[in-house]
């Protein structure tokens, strides 16, 4: 098997010889999460090593007040590669014993892995991986969708670009299921906004790294804006080279549809600055956020937790609340009875607020629209964002009854 797994038993300061006492205890088999994340491709910033940092500060916090109950983080690198995907965790669920697979940034691997947990009976959490699907027609009862998708992330973008007059499109999409539920969705609002699409160019991933024809056929469609339906070091790539053809000075208005705090800085202000974008969560939203943010730098060198790094300690902190409420020994036997509880309780962390569970296995919670700040507006390192307006939870996500799901 390919695939490097790493084990980690996270405990919090002052916690190893509370959590060793006592024979049984030594015994007792650890709730194991997984962290099934891209260490080394175009989403490793944006999950990667922040990813299992997250989650780590999570079970941290846990240990600090639930000591008895004992729990392993372990991690590995899918290469983006459905198949590799697939088999770290076959491995995991069959012979080493982890309950909980989590952030997942490839979609197609996730829609597996979901088939996969609920066969097994263990729990699936996906905070990286983005097509609307995954609690659409890929919905089950062993999994969850935590942090965005492809339905809610355009969704205030392009709202907010087709009223300030960017009513014909051109998308350049990365060419397997992520990419194409994000400018499915995406245009669909074009449409329904009486916008309409003039084209699209579709990029083959992994790999992909020169986008010029592409940009040169954005360029030549005529349209008002690009849709990037792609993400991390892609839509990075993307928006550096449709700046150095001149797109931006020509006129031509850039959607990163999908565009991460990562990305951001991987751009630049100078090059960034004004693009609008979705996000659930920012470092420097509020108390709470910010001091998440010191203790995450403290383990990632400085760099500051982004949406999928939250959405590891939200999702992760809920699974270890439901672990708890159901039993340790219930929580080991059934992965479904864990994803009841998480769905019969509300969320509420310090980072997302609060939120719930729908049957259809979607986290819904507040996003918010988001722009760019300019060189001359940032006050210091990683201060990169206005906030321009929140979307409630309510109205954030897809309606369950759209979806397609067999749940509801």
């Amino acid at each position: 098997m390919t695939g490097s797994i790493t084990r980690r038993v996270t405990l919090g300061a002052g916690l190893a010889a509370a959590a060793l006492t006592g024979r049984a205890r030594a015994q007792r088999p650890p709730i194991r999460i997984g962290v099934l994340t891209d260490m080394a491709g175009p989403y490793a910033a944006n999950s990667g090593a922040g990813s299992v940092a997250g989650t780590q500060l999570a079970v941290e916090d846990f240990l600090n007040a639930h000591s008895d109950i004992p729990v392993e983080v372990v991690s590995a690198d899918l290469q983006l590669k459905p198949d590799v995907a697939m088999a770290i965790s076959g491995k995991w669920i069959d012979t080493d014993g982890v309950d909980l697979i989590t952030d997942v940034p490839l979609s197609s691997a996730a829609f597996a892995i979901g088939d996969l947990v609920k066969q097994k009976d263990k729990v699936a959490i996906f905070t990286g991986g983005a097509s609307a699907d995954i609690t659409g027609g890929h919905c089950g009862p062993n999994h969850l969708h935590w942090v965005y998708d492809t339905w809610s992330m355009p969704h205030g973008v392009v709202d907010a670009t087709v009223k300030e007059g960017g009513d014909t499109w051109f998308f350049i999409t990365a060419d397997y299921a992520f990419g194409h539920s994000l400018q499915k969705d995406a245009a669909s609002f074009v449409t329904g906004a009486n916008g309409k699409v003039l084209g699209e160019a579709l990029a083959p991933f992994p790999g992909t790294t020169d986008f010029s024809s592409f940009l040169l056929q954005a360029k030549a469609s005529g349209a008002k804006v690009l849709g990037l339906a792609n993400g991390g070091g892609d839509t990075v790539n993307c928006i550096k080279q449709a700046s150095e053809f001149g797109l931006m000075k020509g006129g031509m208005k850039v959607a990163g549809l999908i565009f991460l705090i990562h990305d951001v800085h991987g751009v630049g202000l100078s090059a960034a600055q004004g693009v609008l974008l979705t996000e659930p969560f920012y470092w420097n939203m509020n108390d709470g956020t910010r001091a998440f943010a010191k203790r995450f730098q403290a383990k990632m060198g400085g760099s500051v937790p982004g949406s999928i790094h939250a959405g590891q300690y939200s999702a992760v902190t809920h699974y270890l609340k439901a672990v708890l409420k159901v039993g340790y020994d219930k929580a080991k036997a059934s992965g479904r009875a864990v994803i009841e509880e998480m769905k019969a309780t509300p969320t509420n962390d310090p980072l997302f607020g609060d939120g719930m569970v729908r049957k259809d296995g979607r986290v819904i919670h507040n996003m918010y629209l988001f722009e760019v700040k300019s060189p001359e507006q940032s006050k210091g390192p990683w201060d990169y964002y206005n906030l321009k307006r929140t979307v409630p939870a309510a109205e954030a996500f897809r309606p369950m009854n759209l979806g397609g799901c067999s749940l509801v």
